[in-house]
């Protein structure tokens, strides 16, 4: 991953590629005027305090994460300068938004492609900006290069690699805020690209079996307690839902629990996650066109997994609990058919109408395990429904709970840390629709509102008491289109960042 360093320095004096500031559409008296961002003085006055003029000549506009090349100003010890768009300017005495700085950051580091080193002197006033910096860098950086023939170089697209340095200015070295910002940073976006990576694996390579090996090893250089029940295992213990998702396919399913604990501790978190490795609907295949891109499906397992290792490396003080519920829904002569009845681990029957709903019945038992271990909340996140993509768009995604104060927490959260999200309701008429003349509860309800169905079917699996949200990010898990800010195109990491927020403040005291 790109390396971050903290530097007082003054720009002109640095040797790199690059000197990345940060311009913005003035208002107030400035309105319609190109500004340039603090931070910037000394590149400015360079050109004379003409430095928006020759941007705007160029074509600049200060929109979010445009960016605008131009030759550096004579003596300078970097070549280049980029100057990248941080929207409207904050109005007077405010400070500029951190998922604007961290936009920012990620469009220029994605620009610098090849680069070795990079100075950026965008707006610092406080620790936390020289986190959202650093966290858009390091995102923005993010390449998958894994099955390219110079994946083995480490090479990015046109055989060049991710900028490889970024030494933020306006940071201070010594401050100890500032230095655990960039340690925050750090350790929250390496393992956000981590669940990046298994997100992008083909699905050849990435099965239940593959993906719990993964989380074993991980488990063991962060010092993280991990158990993985096999098919053995799970037929023992009667998870009825993943094995009945994962009887179609020759790679057998698994239920994988991670724990991190903390010897100061005062709240338990759980979170679960849905690892479908490859999603071909099943016998309920999925029409042509829709299968290309179903090995994101396991993305709420991926993010769960990255959030309980970000946990651990920052040392919080909660215990967090993943659970990752593994299966590969295949078509063939063992798959559960639709009309088939499962019996869960919790002992409730579920009739399967169709057998591309198949999340909510992996999440069904993991969320019942999960409870039975009387955690402060639960959370699940699930790439589950096209309903909540209808919605919501492609980037947000959608969150329902059986407690609105904790859907509210949730919600703050997510758009704090620059993941934007909604919160959705649950109403109880959807309820009568998953009425089975057969079982307990059918997996499918009325298709108007399917996503809250989705959520309501969920519910029925939480322990009783037990305060629990649901996160749908089938929307913004998977960008089948261009890059954006910190954003690649493929899979983005979604929720990651959410659930840390999460634990952190669980272990604060500030969660409720």
């Amino acid at each position: 991953m790109t390396a971050l360093t903290l530097s007082t320095a003054a720009a002109p004096g640095l040797r790199a590629d690059a000197i990345v500031l940060g311009v913005a559409k003035g208002t107030g008296s400035r309105s319609g005027d190109l500004v340039v961002a603090p931070g910037a003085e000394a590149v400015d006055k360079a050109y004379d305090g003409g430095l928006a003029g020759i941007l705007e000549t160029l074509g600049a506009s200060g929109a979010e994460g445009e960016v605008t090349k131009l030759p550096a100003p004579s003596g300078f010890k970097s070549p280049l300068v980029v100057a990248v768009g941080l929207g409207a300017e904050p109005e007077k005495d405010s400070a500029y938004d951190a998922e604007a700085l961290r936009k920012a950051a990620g469009a220029a580091a994605r620009a610098l492609t090849g680069a070795k080193k990079a100075v950026f002197v965008l707006p610092i006033g406080d620790a936390a900006d020289v986190g959202a910096i650093g966290e858009g860098v390091l995102l923005g950086a993010y390449s998958f290069d894994t099955y390219k023939d110079n994946g083995k170089d480490a090479k990015a697209k046109n055989g060049k690699a991710p900028l490889a340095e970024a030494a933020l200015l306006g940071a201070k070295p010594r401050d100890k805020d500032h230095k655990a910002a960039v340690e925050r940073a750090t350790a929250v976006a390496e393992e956000l690209n981590r669940a990046r990576d298994l997100i992008n694996t083909p699905p050849n390579d990435l099965t239940p079996e593959t993906f719990a090996a993964i989380t074993q090893a991980a488990a063991k250089e962060h010092g993280i307690k991990v158990q993985v029940l096999d098919v053995k295992a799970l037929e023992k213990g009667g998870y009825g839902g993943i094995l009945g998702v994962g009887a179609g396919s020759a790679a057998g399913p698994r239920l994988v629990k991670l724990s991190y604990t903390s010897s100061k501790a005062k709240k338990h978190l759980a979170f679960v996650g849905k690892g479908i490795t490859y999603d071909s609907g099943g016998i309920s295949l999925k029409p042509a066109g829709h299968n290309e891109t179903m090995k994101c499906d396991m993305s709420g397992a991926a993010a769960v997994f990255a959030a309980v290792v970000a946990a651990a490396r920052l040392g919080l003080e909660v215990n967090v609990t993943g659970w990752l519920a593994l299966a590969e829904n295949m078509p063939s002569g063992s798959a559960t058919r639709p009309g088939d009845v499962l019996r869960m681990y919790s002992g409730k029957t579920v009739e399967v109408l169709n057998t591309d709903a198949e999340g909510r019945l992996v999440l069904a038992d993991a969320l019942w395990a999960a409870s039975a271990e009387k955690p402060d909340a639960v959370v699940d996140v699930a790439t589950l429904t096209g309903a909540m993509m209808l919605a919501l768009g492609n980037r947000t995604f959608g969150i329902m709970a059986n407690d609105d104060a904790f859907r509210s927490a949730l919600h703050e959260a997510a758009e704090e840390v620059g993941e934007p999200a909604w919160p959705m309701p649950l109403p109880e008429h959807l309820r009568k629709g998953m009425d089975s003349p057969t079982a307990d509860i059918a997996n499918m309800g009325e298709r108007m509102g399917g996503g809250l169905v989705a959520g309501l079917f969920l519910r029925e699996f939480v322990g009783e008491g037990i305060t629990w949200a649901h996160l749908d990010i089938a929307g913004p898990a998977f960008n089948e289109g261009g890059p954006f800010g910190y954003t690649p195109k493929g899979g983005t990491g979604t929720a990651v960042r959410t659930l840390v927020r999460l634990a952190e403040l669980a272990a604060s005291g500030d969660l409720g």
